[in-house]
């Protein structure tokens, strides 16, 4: 039977054998996948991705001792401007080192910064390609920062120094202009940049109406935390968001993509608080350089005017006598012509008075005279009517209570009747 190897056995075998065929230091493309700290070593997980895909081709892990980490940390930070974190494609320079308790590890014995650079620069160099192919890595710049900007959003950490600074300086400006901020706080450093920034300006773009700007301000921090400011979707909702946005995240040489896309960059939250303070002081001298132009062309008019109705004032005796004259003139022709025209009216109505009087007198006569004829014939008419006469000649009138009796239908029996002749009264009782 084959006598059986112990597993430290066996792993002392694989150790002897990598340490007789890799005995060497390799340099090593990968991301770091984890990173983090213990007692001051650093400890990596590191990955290989699908040139076509996000799909891991290969894992390790690797160790770099605190004594070789005390000297690479502080250079790549200074180079690269950030701290190692995971997402970062590095260039480490390892040897393979196998321990029988422990397993296999890569040592880590330098990290190339520059490599990092290159990197870090081809994929801001590629969000930046991406936004100018959608249209919007110009759009928030080119919104135009209102003449009166003083209700401002804020996204900044709640208890960074820098926001403290950047509302003192807004409250205690020298105009005495009035500010009226309004936080929304983000977390500002680490790998949570991105969402949360992006809560906060969903947040202010629900409440768009009331605010004029927005300021995004990182209060402190190291270099290096600019790293969460060069996202495409961040920087996406930062070009596309409609109020204009000033950022001070950085210092004078760190330009984020963010800083690129919004709407004004400056280097620190005093300078976004300067900046606004400007702005309105530039307003306060716009207004009043139009207040002194009204001014000076109100006063220029009103001495114009001034001289003019002086001149006026001169004139006016001469032309009021003159225009006196004119008018006097005027109404004495009216006068005239008025006199005239009277007496030829006058005249006029005279004689048609006088024909009038004329004709009134003829026709008077006439009609009277047939008036008379007519009263002469319509009192012969009467003469004729005149009921004695007719008594007279043999007529006579029966009455039934006062009326004629005109027909024997107008009586009844019993009824008395009343009969006039020329000679009296006859009284019957019909039967």
């Amino acid at each position: 039977m084959t006598k059986a190897l112990t597993l430290y056995e066996l792993n002392s075998m694989v150790r002897e054998t990598i340490e007789l065929t890799l005995n060497d230091e390799y340099w090593v493309q990968a991301e770091v996948s984890e990173v983090h700290e213990v007692r001051g070593h650093c400890y990596m997980e590191l990955v290989e991705k699908d040139e076509f895909g996000n799909t891991p081709v290969a894992k390790a892990s690797a160790k770099c001792w605190k004594s070789t980490w005390m000297l690479i940390k502080p250079h790549f930070e200074r180079v690269t401007g950030q701290s190692l974190h995971a997402g970062l494609k590095v260039l480490l320079k390892v040897y393979a080192q196998f321990h029988e308790n422990f397993g296999f590890s890569w040592i880590v014995t330098d990290i190339d910064p520059q490599y990092t650079m290159g990197d870090m620069a081809r994929k801001r160099q590629e969000i930046i390609r991406i936004l100018k192919e959608e249209g919007v890595f110009d759009l928030n710049r080119e919104l135009a920062m209102p003449m009166f900007a003083n209700r401002i959003a804020v996204i900044s950490s709640a208890g960074a120094a820098g926001y403290g600074d950047f509302c003192n300086q807004l409250d205690n400006n020298e105009y005495g202009f009035h500010f009226s901020t309004s936080l929304f706080a983000a977390v500002m450093q680490g790998e949570k940049i991105e969402k949360s920034v992006i809560a906060a300006l969903d947040a202010i773009n629900s409440r768009a109406d009331d605010f004029d700007c927005v300021v995004i301000i990182r209060g402190g921090g190291a270099t290096s935390d600019l790293s969460g400011f060069d996202t495409l979707a961040l920087a996406e909702n930062v070009a596309n968001f409609p109020l204009p946005i000033i950022t001070g995240i950085g210092h004078e040489r760190d330009e984020s993509v963010l800083d690129m896309v919004s709407n004004t960059r400056v280097k620190t939250p005093t300078a976004a608080a300067a900046y606004l303070i400007n702005n309105l002081k530039h307003t306060s001298d716009i207004i009043d350089d139009c207040r002194d132009r009204i001014f000076n062309a109100v006063s220029q008019r009103m001495d114009f005017e001034e001289q003019r109705l002086g001149r006026i004032s001169d004139r006016l005796p001469l032309l009021f006598s003159i225009i006196k004259e004119r008018q006097l003139a005027h109404i004495g022709i009216l006068t005239n012509r008025l006199t005239l025209a009277t007496g030829r009216i006058l005249a006029d109505g005279d004689k048609h008075i006088n024909r009038l009087e004329v004709r009134l007198s003829s026709a008077a006569l006439s009609h009277i005279k047939a008036e008379q004829s007519r009263l002469e014939v319509l009192s012969q008419r009467i003469l004729l009517n005149d009921p004695a006469l007719m008594l007279k000649k043999g007529y006579s009138m029966t009455t039934l209570n006062g009326k004629v009796v005109r027909s024997a239908a107008d009586v009844a029996p019993g009824d008395v009747i009343e009969t006039t002749i020329e000679n009296g009264k006859i009284t019957s009782v019909v039967k």
